[in-house]
């Protein structure tokens, strides 16, 4: 019987409101918790398809006994209540394009190695495909993956966006439909950790990360995945 990681208030909170929530909008399966380390530090690595993943996420790693921490975006950080909820819970704010980027990947190597669980969508965003597999990712994934030895553990949402479609504006909540949340046997990145930390490293690392995680959701999807990522076009 695993020990439950204390959270604190703002964590039960949150537990208070989620889980009800994601039992009233979908009809959720958790699958492969025990991947989820029982203590210590890990990186769970995430496809990132609606809205509503975050919720599934946390409830994941919740259900696992465990404290998720997410890295997400500082804009959230300024919503009335809900900044308050972040902070009370001791998320971690990502500061993108800015002076401030390294140091939320310093927050978020500093809580790995505190022996925190740290949720990511290398992502950065819902995804753009339009078949709905990862897009072309971030490589701060790798970076945080390679600065620690915490296991990191690929996860896939799949349900979310048919519920919840933030690019076309659709909440469909009824009927409750199937969600399926699932952790994969954490990645081996032993042949990676004792190579220089250079910008081909990390470009590999985090392709090889979203490549487990893709085979991941080929198998809950049970259909053949893409060879390749989608890549969103550079604003002009």
């Amino acid at each position: 019987m695993r020990k439950r990681e204390k959270g604190g208030f703002w964590i039960a909170f949150c537990a208070a409101f989620f889980y009800p929530f994601g039992w009233l909008v979908g009809r959720a399966r958790y699958q492969g918790l025990t991947h989820i380390p029982a203590s210590g530090g890990a990186l769970v690595v995430a496809n990132h398809i609606s809205h509503l993943d975050p919720i599934y996420s946390g409830l994941v790693v919740h259900r696992a006994h465990r404290v998720p921490r997410f890295l997400a975006k500082h804009s959230l950080w300024k919503v009335p209540v809900f900044g308050r909820v972040l902070r009370g819970a001791q998320q971690i704010p990502v500061y993108r394009d800015s002076a401030e980027a390294q140091q939320s990947l310093r927050a978020g190597v500093d809580a790995l190695n505190s022996g925190k669980v740290v949720v990511i969508y290398p992502e950065g965003t819902i995804t753009r495909d339009p078949a709905v597999w990862p897009m072309y990712s971030r490589t701060g994934v790798a970076r945080l993956a390679l600065s620690t030895r915490v296991p990191v553990v690929p996860m896939v949402h799949w349900g979310t966006r048919d519920v919840l479609d933030g690019y076309n504006k659709r909440f469909r909540p009824l009927p409750r439909k199937p969600i399926t949340i699932r952790c994969g046997e954490p990645v081996d990145l032993s042949a990676y950790r004792d190579r220089p930390l250079d910008a081909a490293l990390l470009r590999e690392v985090t392709d090889l990360l979203m490549v487990r995680v893709r085979a991941l959701l080929a198998d809950v999807r049970g259909e053949p995945a893409p060879t390749e990522f989608f890549r969103r076009e550079a604003p002009r």
